[in-house]
């Protein structure tokens, strides 16, 4: 058995969001071929993901037996579980839109608490090693335009993923926002793309 962690990056639902159907069209596909895998599903925007600003970061360089406000012990702690529940997944789906060409700010924030030194990758005299090998990492994004995966959010992802050893891979459906009346044809070969990669994921 193994352990399916769902990262969802999009603040809407999928009435309105090309990625969240592609993800519940993976989740339904994934759990007919993995029947006894668990599932546990993580929304990025409902407020509980800690951001790298002055507050946290301070707290991460004050070091050991430093005095921290109650709000800095609280973003740590959670900080840490977020990057715990990544290192026990075996395996990783993220649905988000792309954004002014990047990921959204709250993805971001979540991708910060899984590129950790010392947990997700080292620094060794060689260079830095990544220590997530054998996880798989699938990323399923909507872009309006057609950028052939070098827009800076699929450039980005794959980078980071790849810095910490995962296996990482993307699906993406393009240039809706070019043609809508293409919108239902460029869908369904999205869906059918995911739900292929759903059954052996």
């Amino acid at each position: 058995m193994s352990k399916l962690l769902v990262v969802k990056g999009h603040p809407l639902t999928a009435d309105y969001s090309m990625s969240l159907k592609g993800l519940d069209a993976f989740l339904a596909a994934y759990k007919v071929a993995n029947p006894n895998d668990e599932i546990e599903e993580l929304d990025v925007f409902d407020g509980t993901i800690p951001s790298l600003n002055t507050e946290l970061v301070s707290a991460m360089f004050a070091g050991e037996g430093a005095s921290l406000t109650a709000s800095q012990e609280a973003k740590l702690a959670r900080f840490g579980e977020l990057t715990e529940q990544f290192l026990a997944a075996d395996k990783v789906v993220i649905a988000n839109p792309m954004y002014n060409l990047m990921i959204p700010a709250e993805l971001k924030s979540w991708v910060d608490t899984v590129n950790v030194a010392g947990k997700t990758f080292k620094y060794t005299a060689e260079g830095p090693v990544g220590l997530a090998q054998g996880k798989k990492v699938l990323q399923l994004q909507a872009n309006g335009g057609v950028y052939g995966a070098q827009d800076p959010a699929t450039v980005y992802m794959s980078a980071i993923f790849n810095f910490i050893g995962a296996d990482f891979s993307q699906i993406a459906v393009e240039g809706h926002a070019y043609d809508p009346s293409k919108t239902d044809e460029l869908l369904n070969d999205f869906i059918s793309k995911i739900e292929t990669a759903a059954k052996t994921f």
